[in-house]
């Protein structure tokens, strides 16, 4: 007998989801109830993740649940905010029990990790699509945002970049499997969201952003936003062992990492004289944390190998759904 609605919602996803302290009522009425703590503000993303757009088609569900959670995730850790609950709107061609689950699976290992409730959601019929809508908590006024960034700031990016364009590429040609691939899909797969960071930095940083379509795109947001330019590093750029086995030219190297997106790292922009302790704050909370280049007051990036100009114009500066 096919599963209904209800069935879903009861047996996949309310019997196994967390009960976090501020959610007041969750699954069960038309609307979730909450509560938010005193001296806090509440912070609030939502991502739809479109089957062939967002991932491949054939992607393992518990992947497809997995990344839909970490990319909401990824949006909090850019804010300095801490997770507490999310809803899900799940579209999909039919209700298979087996899917659902794997799905469930993979929504619940990650949300675990931050002691997260599903409050709430929808499922309806159609082309596999997954809307998840996260809520998190940061003390009063202490959000960080894109505008804040100064001449003279440092800006550093976390762990590698370019891994889940690589992985990517590697799942479109059918590559052969090795050591390398599979670290690089795994990338792609399962982001790791960098929330201990992003709570880490929301005292020191000037301005954040999570790298999702791309750095040169990303970073272009805080520039935008801030009014000022930067020059950027190529061989400052933290590339994966991984990433530099499976790609040998430089050049391309520095594509994937400057365009490839999908890495879900932050781009964070650090007073000139927070860089002494860098190496203390990363080490503090287990991350890899690289500075990369300077704010200029001058609007546009400028890219440089050591002092040597380069010149990348003509390469896709991130991604862009409706072009």
């Amino acid at each position: 007998m096919p599963l209904s609605e209800f069935d879903i919602i009861q047996h996949c996803f309310a019997s196994r989801t967390h009960q976090h302290r501020d959610v007041k009522r969750g699954i069960g009425d038309d609307a979730a109830v909450m509560a938010v703590p005193i001296d806090h503000d509440l912070v609030v993303a939502v991502d739809t993740l479109v089957e062939g757009v967002h991932f491949p088609v054939d992607t393992p569900a518990r992947y497809i649940a997995w990344k839909a959670l970490a990319v909401n995730l990824s949006d909090l850790a850019a804010m300095g905010a801490e997770p507490a609950w999310f809803t899900l709107a799940l579209t999909m061609p039919k209700a298979d029990e087996a899917w659902l689950n794997d799905f469930a699976d993979g929504l619940f290992e990650l949300a675990d990790q931050y002691q997260m409730q599903l409050a709430g959601g929808d499922t309806t019929r159609g082309p596999l699509t997954v809307t998840i809508q996260i809520a998190g908590y940061v003390p009063t006024d202490k959000a960080m945002t894109r505008d804040g960034a100064k001449p003279g700031d440092v800006i550093c990016v976390t762990n590698t970049l370019g891994d889940a364009a690589a992985g990517l590429s590697l799942l479109q040609h059918s590559a052969r499997q090795t050591e390398a691939s599979e670290y690089l899909i795994a990338r792609l797969h399962q982001p790791i969201p960098r929330v201990a960071t992003g709570r880490a930095l929301r005292d020191t940083a000037t301005a954040c952003i999570d790298i999702s379509d791309g750095l040169l795109a990303d970073l272009g947001h805080i520039l935008t936003a801030s009014g000022v330019g930067a020059r950027l590093q190529l061989d400052k750029l933290p590339l994966s062992a991984q990433l530099c086995r499976a790609v040998d030219n430089k050049q391309d190297q520095w594509r994937l990492a400057l365009t490839g997106g999908d890495d879900y790292e932050l781009c964070c922009c650090l007073p000139a004289e927070v860089l002494p302790h860098l190496t203390q704050i990363a080490d503090r909370i287990g991350d890899r944390i690289t500075p990369i280049g300077v704010i200029e007051a001058a609007a546009g990036i400028r890219l440089y190998d050591q002092e040597t100009p380069c010149d990348l114009t003509g390469e896709q500066q991130g991604y862009r759904h409706f072009e």
